[in-house]
C-alpha cells in the first residue's frame, strides 16, 4: 500500500484517485477550491461523473501540506494553465526525490515549455514523470478498459508508476520519451478542435479521417524536430490519444470545436463547455513553435486563424483543401522506369 496525494479534483484527478484507491492505496485528494472538496465529501460523487460513487476510503483535504507531505507519489492533475502556480505552492512541502507525475496535457504559452519542464523549474528536488494516453476520465471512473503510458527520465520511476496504477482495467506501458509523450498529448488537442469544427460544419467521416491522419503527420513533424521519438507519435500518446480525442463526445476540445463550427465564438464555446479547453491554450504555442522550427502545420495554422483572427471555419477548410499539390510522404523515392 502506497500513500498518494492527488493534486486537483477535476474529473481526471478524481477518476485517478478512485482508481488508485481501488488498487489498494491510501489516497488524499486536494483542490484549491474549498467548496469543491466540501461537495465531493458530502455527495460522494463528482458532479461531472454522475452515477459513479467515490470510494469511502478516499480522503479529501483543502490543506495542500496534508496532500503533499509524506506521500510516496504525487499526481499533479490541475489544468495546464495552473500547473506552474500549483507546483510553486507545493514546493515547500515536496521532499528530495519525491515522485511527481503530471497528468495534464499542454504547452506553457509564455515560455513554450512542456509541462514537465515547468514543474522541474518549480520542483527541482523532485523526480518528475508523466502519465498520458487515450483515457477519458468518464470511462476510467466507470472501470472501462484503458491503456496509458508512463514516461520518466529513469526506468525505475516509470516502473514504479506502472506498478501503482496497473489494474485489471487500467494497463500502463513505460517509456523514456517524456518529451514525445507530452508533445503528443498537447498537440492532439489542437487537432481535436479542428475535428470538432468539421463536425459542427456538418462534414463527415472522410473529413474526420483526413484530419486525424494529416494531424498526426503535423504532430510528428514538430514533435521529432523538438526531440521526441517518432515511435512515440505512433503509440498511445500520439495516434491513440488523437483518435479518441477527435472521435469522442467526452472530449471537451471536440465539443468546443463543434460549437465553433456551428458559429459560436471561441469564448462562447469555452463558456458553454464549462471546462478548461486545453487546445485553445496549446494552439498559439504550437503555431509559434512550428514557425520557430520552420515546420509546416497547416491544420494548426488554420485553427489559430479561426480561434484568434475571426476567420470563418468554412473558409479555413476550403483553404486547407486548396493548398498546393504535394506528396503524402516526402521521404519516399519514385522508382521511375523509361
Amino acid at each position: 500500500m502506497a500513500e498518494i496525494g492527488v493534486i486537483g479534483a477535476g474529473t481526471w484527478g478524481t477518476a485517478l484517485a478512485k482508481l488508485l484507491v481501488e488498487n489498494g492505496h491510501r489516497v488524499t485528494l486536494w483542490s484549491a477550491i474549498g467548496a469543491e472538496i466540501d461537495a465531493l465529501r458530502e455527495s460522494g460523487e463528482h458532479p461531472s461523473l454522475p452515477g459513479v460513487p467515490l470510494p469511502k476510503e478516499l480522503n479529501f483535504t483543502k490543506d495542500l501540506r496534508e496532500a503533499v507531505q509524506e506521500k510516496t507519489l504525487l499526481v499533479l492533475a490541475v489544468p495546464s494553465v495552473y500547473v506552474r502556480q500549483t507546483a510553486a505552492k507545493m514546493a515547500e512541502f515536496v521532499k528530495e526525490g519525491q515522485i511527481v507525475v503530471n497528468v495534464a496535457k499542454g504547452i506553457e504559452e509564455a515560455t513554450l515549455k512542456t509541462l514537465s519542464e515547468v514543474i522541474e523549474e518549480e520542483l527541482p528536488q523532485a523526480k518528475i514523470a508523466v502519465l498520458s494516453g487515450p483515457s477519458h476520465a468518464e470511462e476510467v471512473a466507470r472501470r472501462l478498459p484503458t491503456t496509458c503510458v508512463a514516461g520518466a527520465h529513469e526506468r525505475r520511476v516509470a516502473e514504479e508508476i506502472q506498478a501503482l496504477f496497473m489494474s485489471d482495467v487500467f494497463r500502463v506501458y513505460t517509456s523514456s520519451d517524456m518529451r514525445g509523450i507530452e508533445l503528443g498529448g498537447a498537440l492532439k488537442n489542437v487537432i481535436a478542435l479542428a475535428a470538432g469544427i468539421a463536425d459542427g460544419l456538418g462534414y463527415g467521416d472522410n473529413t474526420k479521417a483526413a484530419l486525424i491522419t494529416r494531424g498526426i503527420a503535423e504532430i510528428a513533424r514538430l514533435g521529432t524536430a523538438l526531440g521526441g521519438k517518432f515511435q512515440t507519435f505512433c503509440g498511445l500518446s500520439g495516434i491513440g490519444d488523437l483518435i479518441v480525442t477527435c472521435a469522442s463526445m467526452h472530449s471537451r476540445n471536440r465539443r468546443a470545436g463543434i460549437l465553433i463550427g456551428q458559429g459560436r465564438s471561441m469564448q462562447e464555446a469555452m463558456e458553454e463547455v464549462k471546462m478548461v479547453v486545453e487546445g485553445v491554450y496549446s494552439a498559439k504555442a504550437a503555431y509559434t513553435l512550428a514557425q520557430k522550427e520552420g515546420i509546416s502545420m497547416p491544420i494548426v495554422e488554420q485553427v489559430n486563424a479561426v480561434l484568434f483572427e475571426g476567420k470563418p471555419a468554412s473558409d479555413a477548410v476550403r483553404e486547407l483543401m486548396l493548398r498546393d499539390k504535394t506528396t503524402e510522404s516526402s521521404d519516399m523515392e519514385w522508382a521511375d522506369f523509361l
